[in-house]
């Protein structure tokens, strides 16, 4: 990375200390960036250095991750992140907003454009929409009290474990590796640098809050998720890579509830596409906005 980057800024939510990041240039297009489960404000940094001369680029850390507080019970709902979201958007008071989101933060962007429409101008979604049909219908066929205690048991033992540590950035940095392959060296160092904390005894923990692996039985209905993504106004891009475990909505059908979707899958690409085939993405994103 180059430049001086962005600066740290804070906002309360529901009683929340919550962080972004701004790259300065208010009064210019707002956009706003929203990454995903167990990531954190700073993975968008290529993404804001390259759009930040046109557009007033904020990207804020979810409840849970990077440099915001952690939830004091540790239960994470997609809901309460929406709200976070509108929070940030209503306390930016700039609107409406451009939106580029992954992940989970996508799940939760295309919820906050359902319910404000009028607040958001465009939005892409990289991987947004959740599980697939097939795969809620996987589990779903065990009962709803099974998949409950067996919640509780991981919840349970979550409260026990405190957060993996690190002997060294670069032990961390072998994880970030493992866990996508498609990374560089360069974009994998950069994402752990700024995903890390350092203890007290000099051992290195990611941000995240380990509590966010569990995740509730069930969320909102299906009916009112569809009802919620029928409601977005603006145009939408749903960007999807070939070798990712998500499933392509224009294949499994969900792209029908929306009013004006486009959906674009990348080859060579697994679910961070936006890292993996960065140059790809930014003229996608570049032609989109």
């Amino acid at each position: 990375m180059n430049g001086t980057g962005p600066t740290n800024q804070t906002f309360i939510s529901q009683r929340l200390r919550l962080n972004y990041v701004d790259w300065g240039n208010r009064g210019k297009p707002p956009l706003v960036l929203v990454h995903g489960g167990r990531d954190h404000a700073r993975s968008w940094d290529w993404t804001a250095e390259a759009l930040c001369a046109e557009w007033h680029v904020v990207a804020m850390d979810h409840r849970g991750h990077g440099d915001s507080d952690w939830v004091s019970d540790g239960n994470y709902q997609a809901n309460d992140m929406v709200y976070d979201l509108a929070q940030f958007i209503h306390q930016l008071d700039v609107g409406p907003v451009t939106i580029v989101s992954h992940s989970m933060g996508g799940n939760v962007a295309l919820r906050y454009a359902g319910v404000f429409p009028e607040m958001v101008r465009k939005i892409v979604a990289i991987e947004g929409l959740g599980l697939s049909p097939a795969r809620q219908e996987e589990v779903r066929a065990r009962p709803y009290p099974e998949r409950f205690a067996e919640w509780i048991g991981k919840k349970r033992a979550a409260s026990g474990r405190n957060p993996r540590k690190y002997a060294s950035i670069e032990d961390a940095l072998a994880r970030m590796i493992e866990e996508n392959s498609y990374l560089t060296e360069e974009q994998a160092r950069h994402l752990t640098i700024h995903g890390v904390n350092r203890n007290e005894d000099g051992t290195f923990s990611w941000k995240f809050d380990p509590h966010l692996n569990i995740w509730g039985v069930e969320d909102i209905a299906d009916e009112f998720l569809q009802q919620t993504w029928g409601a977005i106004a603006c145009p939408t891009l749903l960007l999807y890579g070939a070798d990712s475990w998500a499933s392509n909505p224009e294949k499994d059908g969900r792209v029908w509830y929306f009013n004006n979707a486009k959906v674009i899958e990348f080859d060579k690409a697994g679910h961070w596409l936006h890292h993996d085939q960065f140059d790809r993405f930014m003229q996608t994103l570049r032609d989109f906005l």
